[in-house]
């Protein structure tokens, strides 16, 4: 399986590049729950702090100014700390 990748606070220039400001926006409260992703997700936290822990696998702490890939294939728990809103992009 492959891991979780984090970017912490990408340049302005590489956000640009990957077109973050135009992919939809995503938000939730805090709150605890599984999650499978059926495609990989890319992501760019704009607010708030949420610890991933896969199946099996060592928990993970993002939060605001991360930019995040999962992979396809991955089984979670998220747990939302604080209330998370992010840009999103599958495939």
């Amino acid at each position: 399986m492959n891991d979780i990748h984090i970017e912490r606070e990408p340049s302005r220039e590489r956000l640009a590049e990957l077109g973050v400001e135009d992919w939809p926006i995503w938000s939730c409260e805090v709150s605890t729950f599984p999650w499978t992703y059926e495609e990989r997700e890319t992501c760019y936290i704009l607010e708030g702090r949420v610890t991933v822990t896969p199946e099996g696998g060592e928990p993970v702490t993002i939060g605001a100014g991360d930019l995040v890939t999962f992979p396809a294939g991955l089984s979670c728990t998220w747990d939302v700390h604080e209330p998370i809103r992010k840009h999103y992009c599958f495939g």
